[in-house]
């Protein structure tokens, strides 16, 4: 009887881990639109995103937006966070603590990689990964160096995916257009060169190493910095990369939309290596995909329809975030 019992509960734990390294793979990337705590942090320009602050921001509102991004997670992953999920415009560590504690499933599986950067309103990336699914190998902050700018540094992070294939991760969010797009395009186009640098001295160790950049990088796929720079320009040469969202801006599809028009600021872009795999993860029909569900869109008086925002100015909407999240999915060959 032992024997027989023994016998299942080996089979039970092979089928499961099968189960588990045979699933689809989902990554996400979200900017979540000045995800702040409620507590004022004298070492950064927090002040309006606090209960007596310009903004009003109560514990009663960070709650409804951490439950709100929570809801946003689960739809995408198929009623689970996304195996991986990379922030942008979060204050700290603590909020995706906050996060993960939103949800049961969450808690037991998540961790986070999360490093202060120097942006002066005090707004990080970082990531939440399924330590199930993932396990970490290390992270460093890559930082930007511009004359006397302050830019958010690239998270850089390896994982090994589900004990078969080494996944590189960079998670940015780059130099906004505050100011005007050509005024300020040097300087993404410094975070381009920068990001490339770190790409190409992984592939010079292995070319065919596996690489996801996720970001809102505050560029279309088809601007120099993205295009040109770092060569996501979707040519299938050894030194370019892909760039999974071009094929939706050229549909005319966005994450983000400013006065009624769409841009594809949130960028998923991969090494060639992950689309044309024969062992390992590869992505899935080498698509991603642009999660824009009705309840989170805002339509105007006159039909135009945007991301439905938490806040315009001082002015509290009580929506998600002024972005579409972007995710893709990879699948086992």
């Amino acid at each position: 009887m032992k024997k027989i019992l023994f016998l299942i509960f080996v089979n039970t734990l092979f089928i499961n881990l099968n189960a588990q390294e045979n699933k689809s793979i989902y990554i996400a990337f979200y900017n979540v639109e000045n995800l702040f705590d409620t507590i004022n942090d004298p070492l950064t320009k927090d002040d309006d995103f606090t209960p007596k602050g310009k903004k009003v921001w109560t514990a009663e509102r960070y709650n409804k937006k951490l439950n709100d991004i929570s809801s946003v997670l689960k739809n995408i992953g198929q009623d689970n966070f996304p195996d991986l999920v990379g922030f942008a415009e979060i204050e700290n560590r603590s909020v995706l603590e906050d996060l993960i504690h939103t949800n049961k499933n969450a808690q037991k599986k998540f961790n986070i990689v999360h490093e202060e950067s120097p942006d002066g309103r005090g707004i990080d990336v970082g990531l939440i990964y399924n330590k199930n699914v993932f396990k970490y190998l290390h992270h460093k902050n890559i930082p930007i160096k511009t004359d006397g700018y302050k830019i958010r540094d690239i998270l850089f992070t390896t994982f090994i995916l589900n004990e078969q294939d080494t996944i590189h991760i960079f998670v940015n969010h780059w130099k906004s257009r505050s100011g005007g797009q050509e005024q300020t395009e040097h300087q993404r186009i410094v975070c381009a060169q920068t990001l490339k640098r770190e790409i190409d001295s992984l592939k010079d160790i292995n070319m065919n190493t596996k690489i996801i950049v996720i970001g809102d990088l505050n560029d279309t796929p088809t601007d120099k910095s993205i295009f040109n720079t770092l060569k996501a320009d979707n040519s299938g040469s050894q030194e370019s990369l892909t760039n999974l969202m071009l094929p939706l801006s050229k549909k005319g599809l966005g994450s983000h939309c400013y006065k009624d028009h769409w841009d594809a600021l949130d960028n998923i872009i991969v090494s060639n290596s992950l689309l044309n795999a024969k062992n390992g993860y590869s992505v899935l029909n080498s698509e991603a995909f642009i999660f824009s569900a009705d309840w989170i869109t805002h339509t105007s008086k006159y039909g135009n329809k945007s991301p439905n925002r938490t806040y315009g100015g001082n002015n509290y909407y009580g929506g998600y975030s002024d972005h579409y999240p972007v995710y893709v999915i990879l699948k086992r060959n």
